[in-house]
């Protein structure tokens, strides 16, 4: 069923107060990912913020987050969008453009960090999703690897060969009762067929542009990502970050206008230009750079009904 027109604009500030008594606690009898609701939603029909880069932490003008992954975590992000690169030893790496540029240590031993958090007392009912950029079209065998070696493979949810349909996916509580706490889709490469829980991101999604400098486009929804996509029986992600543009074709992370694009306004703008634009839907995921800035997560829960 499609989901109600988001809130206007104007009742926003009521909304997100409401939105913001509805604490998040991870521990709660019967909760999913922190709230009762979730337990019986698919997976496809809840909105999550997605940290973008996730793993790049720090002021320098590359960086894109603030905060540890592990203190993200603690906010609440339960979707983590991150970029592989092979390093100079040819080592699989959690990388920023390059691993010249950003090396932010093996997949594995990120990998590693993800599997000792989903594991730890207190998040047995959390279901998290991973969302890798192949930067460098690396064999699907290679992060299979990195997969087995942090011991995560196990908890990693195997959709079959058949494409699901929007409401096939499953629950939360499903994904809980399974052991399968873990969604993980790759851009490029993905071969569920070599790699049975590496899931092909365009099979399932399509993107709004990204690296983009400007407010007015910042507000847009056409697809950009697959070429030629359609938004029919597919979950969506909006890429609301913006970038400076330094120099013609050097853009940046523009940390000095983060407050305003994190902001409640700016985001539902874009999510209302989603609906006008006839995608019937919420977006699955909302990437934001700088997430423990701004109004994110009690969007998060306004657009979840929470």
């Amino acid at each position: 069923m499609p989901p109600p027109p988001p809130p206007p604009l104007l009742l926003l500030p009521l909304l997100l107060l409401l939105a913001s008594v509805s604490t998040v606690n991870a521990a709660a009898v019967g909760a999913c990912n922190g709230q009762v609701a979730y337990c019986s939603r698919s997976y496809s029909n809840v909105t999550q913020v997605v940290s973008h880069d996730a793993p790049f932490v720090g002021p320098d003008v590359w960086d894109n987050q603030n905060v540890t992954v592990a203190a993200q975590l603690a906010l609440g992000v339960r979707f983590l969008q991150l970029q592989t690169h092979n390093d100079s030893k040819s080592v699989l790496s959690v990388c920023h453009s390059s691993c010249d540029l950003v090396n932010a240590g093996s997949l594995a031993s990120f990998l590693a960090s993800i599997k000792a958090w989903l594991t730890a007392a207190g998040n047995e009912r959390e279901v998290l999703t991973l969302l890798i950029a192949n930067g460098d079209f690396s064999a699907p065998g290679l992060f299979a690897a990195a997969f087995v070696a942090a011991g995560l493979d196990a908890y990693a949810f195997r959709p079959g060969s058949a494409k699901l349909a929007l409401a096939a996916w499953p629950t939360f509580q499903a994904l809980i009762d399974s052991g399968k706490r873990l969604v993980v889709f790759m851009d490029y490469k993905a071969d569920l067929a070599v790699v049975p829980y590496l899931i092909p991101e365009f099979t399932y999604f399509f993107e709004t542009p990204y690296d983009v400098t400007s407010t007015t486009a910042l507000a847009g929804c056409a697809i950009d990502r697959p070429a030629g996509g359609s938004a029919a029986g597919a979950m969506y992600l909006i890429n609301h970050f913006l970038d400076y543009e330094v120099v013609p074709g050097l853009d940046i992370p523009d940390v000095a206008n983060a407050p305003t694009t994190n902001s409640a306004a700016s985001i539902m703008a874009q999510v209302q230009k989603c609906l006008s634009l006839g995608y019937g839907r919420y977006p699955k995921g909302i990437l934001l750079d700088w997430i423990d800035v701004g109004e994110a997560f009690a969007v998060e829960r306004a657009l979840n009904g929470v």
